[in-house]
């Protein structure tokens, strides 16, 4: 079972080729917090502080799979276990000639394919599942080989998106750490020391009470100032972006000034920490020289998402 050590990285910074991550301490208690108490930890914070980013974060840190899984509001409880698909059963079934039909051929389970709550607690049978079904409805997860046998780390974006019986529905599933798929008649289990869930919220929609509680909570905020920013955006961009204090050049500083210049003027579409690092995205493709005067134009349609008064 991890400690709370294996929980916080070195220097409480993750930087790898497609993963750049700064921890908090408080990011780093409220992870083990909930993983030692066999919770999930939901999420809080405004869209683009970094909420889904924690959850890749630490299964990068851990080791372990990481499993993820956009919510709609159109998602049901099912969606979240398992996906049967009847069109493409019955599109067979149709197809198939009606003097000898192959009957194994529509058999359930060659329609059946493991959502991710499937692969976060049974990753081998998750495995088998999908190379039985016939139709896949999802990809397999693409993680290190062997990552899942540590364990997996499992994310439930935006449920604020959901109709309220879907978080009331998850409360088994989580309690339990177990749900049944009818098609094949199989109870899937997982060991509790195996598997942290974090879901996150964009507070968009009040979620029920009786799921809050048994979660553990963490909010996430965007600190209002250049040095936070800065030091986020240094992890992602290195010297990709221009600095040279010989000629007080500092576009790191200079847009994250901007950045939190706009956040006092746009009420409505706040920029956060995700339109930071898609503005120097951006600027990181241009020749240092040309950084610090093409800045402003480009920030204009970065940051400034509100509709102009006339």
């Amino acid at each position: 079972m991890p400690t709370l050590e294996d929980f916080t990285p070195p220097n409480l910074t993750i930087d790898t080729e497609n993963l750049h991550h700064i921890f908090t301490e408080e990011d780093c208690y409220a992870l083990w917090a909930a993983y030692a108490a066999g919770r999930p930890l939901l999420v809080r914070g405004k869209t683009g502080t970094g909420k889904s980013q924690l959850a890749r974060a630490i299964a990068a840190q851990l080791g372990w799979a990481f499993v993820g899984e956009v919510i709609r509001g159109n998602t049901e409880l099912s969606d979240l276990h398992w996906h049967f698909d009847a069109i493409g059963r019955l599109g067979e079934a149709q197809a198939m000639s009606r003097v000898d039909p192959d009957l194994n051929a529509l058999k359930a389970e060659n329609f059946l394919s493991p959502g991710a709550f499937w692969w976060a607690y049974d990753w081998g049978k998750a495995d088998n599942q999908y190379t039985t079904c016939r139709t896949k409805f999802r990809d397999k997860p693409k993680n290190t080989p062997n990552a899942h046998e540590k364990g997996v780390v499992l994310l439930l974006d935006e449920i604020d998106k959901a109709e309220p019986d879907l978080p009331n529905g998850l409360l088994e599933t989580l309690g339990n750490y177990e749900f049944t798929v009818p098609y094949i008649n199989k109870t899937l289990t997982a060991k509790p020391e195996r598997v942290l869930v974090i879901i996150t919220t964009n507070e968009e929609r009040e979620l029920p009470t009786a799921f809050v509680r048994r979660c553990f909570v963490h909010t996430l905020k965007m600190e209002e100032s250049v040095d936070w920013l800065k030091a986020r955006g240094q992890l992602h961009f290195g010297d990709k972006i221009a600095v040279d204090a010989q000629q007080n050049i500092d576009v790191y500083a200079d847009a994250a000034q901007l950045l939190l210049d706009d956040r006092k003027r746009n009420t409505r579409y706040p920029p956060g920490l995700a339109e930071y690092i898609d503005l120097l995205e951006a600027l990181s493709k241009l020749p240092h020289k040309q950084q610090p005067e093409r800045l402003g134009k480009i920030a204009a349609y970065a940051l400034a998402k509100e509709l102009p008064t006339s």
